[in-house]
């Protein structure tokens, strides 16, 4: 009887198994079908955010070009368009703006972000890189109005002891502010890059005879240079694109002039100006704002484009 009884309780418990187990199948069938779907969802959310935001900068451009001649906007060397009856489109001042203090952010970025990156790739022990690696980055997470006023309430007057003839508004502060900001992209990504070079390419070059540092700038730099190269292109993309810092520490006046210690405007800071109240909806100078925010898209284009060029074209696989 107790055999009997073990035999029954052991088919129940069976039978029960295979049931949980259909439940289960089941469950999972259910969420093999709807997770496809809300990837895809997910997914298409992105591509047609992006869509929208590139329809409505062309249509609101063309809107724009409507009123105020092509050339004169890509050619025009003057850029005042709050002149009531004929203001001048000529956005080449604050493509100059733009890209002084991309040049000066990039000095000083590319130095110090490539040293910090073969520090921590070839020269810091592993407890120093957990330590280090997590500072630099949390420079990326500070706000950019923080530097913004950083730029002009701490670097301005420093540099003023240096330079008497160094303006409130400047293009050297907040582009050497802007360098700062964007030392942690370039030594993360050169560092990683870095990082990806096969350890026996060190130790053949070690066992040659050369120096550690030898083997970081003769060995190790050209065989990560595509990651490298690609850290400093996006770098520019990341400074083009700058808003904040440039917004409250360059000034607002557009000029030709690659004069560091005068007062600047960006294209960025240009839309911000309008953006904030000082035109009416509709007005030329409201469609101006997607001019401009197009032309910095083309710039941030062709940087992405460029970065993901160099990336595949000097690649090293190991």
């Amino acid at each position: 009887m107790a055999l009997a009884n073990n035999g029954n309780t052991k088919k129940g418990s069976i039978r029960e198994l295979i049931k949980q187990n259909k439940s289960k199948k089941g469950a999972s069938m259910i969420i093999e079908k709807v997770m496809p779907i809300l990837l895809f969802c997910t997914a298409a959310v992105s591509a047609l955010t992006t869509v929208g935001i590139l329809f409505t900068l062309i249509f609101e451009t063309i809107m724009f070009f409507e009123r105020v001649s092509f050339v004169e906007f890509i050619t025009g060397q003057k850029w005042l368009p709050f002149i009531e009856k004929a203001g001048n489109f000529g956005v080449l001042p604050l493509v100059t703006g733009t890209l002084l203090i991309t040049v000066i952010a990039m000095v000083v970025a590319i130095p110090v972000g490539l040293a910090a990156a073969i520090f921590l790739s070839e020269y810091a022990s592993d407890r120093t890189r957990r330590i280090i690696k997590p500072i630099l980055e949390v420079l990326a997470g500070i706000p950019t109005i923080v530097y913004g006023f950083f730029a002009l309430t701490f670097v301005t007057p420093l540099l003023k002891d240096v330079i008497p003839d160094l303006g409130l508004f400047n293009a050297l502060s907040p582009g050497i502010v802007v360098g700062v900001m964007i030392i942690p992209m370039i030594a993360s990504l050169s560092e990683d890059a870095m990082s990806s070079v096969p350890q026996s390419m060190r130790e053949g070059a070690l066992a040659l005879g050369a120096t550690r540092l030898e083997v970081a700038l003769k060995v190790v730099l050209p065989a990560a240079l595509s990651g490298i190269i690609a850290s400093f292109v996006l770098g520019i993309s990341r400074a083009i694109g700058e808003t904040m810092i440039v917004t409250v520490a360059g000034g607002a006046t557009p000029t030709m002039a690659l004069d560091v210690t005068g007062s600047i405007q960006t294209m960025t800071a240009y839309i911000v100006q309008v953006a904030t109240g000082d035109a009416g909806y509709g007005t030329t100078v409201y469609y101006s704002i997607y001019a401009v925010g197009m032309t910095l898209f083309v710039f941030t284009l062709i940087m992405n484009l460029l970065a993901q060029f160099i990336t595949k074209r000097f690649r090293e696989e190991y």
